[in-house]
């Protein structure tokens, strides 16, 4: 009998140490899928960080110059009116500095160009596009439609692909033509 309950007993600790051993064990699976929800999270989020870094340098590349050129169009737009207000008789009195003024413009459009700056040079006739014009004042003009461009103030510029600078322009508000 002392044999029968030793017997006993011992198979009591065996599923006792089963039970522990059972519960250690999904203890330890709990805490590995836990672990790996934990890596694939954080590999999610290194890729994020990663794409995120290849756009940010692409933008930085395409659009990192936008504060210099927005600054550079003042110097565009005056280059443009001082060759636009020359008379002819000036023209003719002033010849190399007329020149040297266009080329100096040519030269500014070129180096323009070259970084991605393209101008937006609507003409009169050409109908408003909210997109790239702004509409600095509307006046009923005869023979025109409504919405049509009747007056440039000034060009519009494009850095690549967005918008740098609206060209400003005067609309017709004409609803009978």
């Amino acid at each position: 009998m002392a044999q029968e309950k030793v017997a006993s007993e011992e198979i009591e600790l065996e599923q006792f140490d089963d039970t522990a051993q059972s519960d250690e064990l999904e203890l330890l699976r709990a805490e590995r899928d836990e672990f790996r929800d934990q890596y694939m999270r954080a590999l999610a989020e290194t890729e994020n960080v990663r794409k995120r870094a290849q756009r940010d340098r692409r933008e930085g590349e395409l659009y990192g110059a936008s504060r210099l050129a927005r600054d550079l169009l003042p110097v565009y737009d005056n280059l443009k009116r001082a060759l636009e207000s020359v008379t002819d008789e000036s023209r003719e009195q002033s010849a190399a500095l007329i020149e040297g003024v266009d080329l100096t413009l040519r030269e500014l459009v070129n180096v323009m160009t070259k970084h991605g700056l393209t101008t937006i040079s609507p003409k009169a006739g050409d109908m408003f596009d909210a997109n790239v014009h702004q509409a600095m004042f509307e006046a009923p003009v005869p023979g025109t439609k409504a919405g049509s461009i009747i007056q440039v103030m000034s060009e519009g510029f494009l850095l690549n692909d967005r918008l740098l600078r609206p060209a400003q322009v005067g609309v017709s508000s004409n609803t009978g033509a």
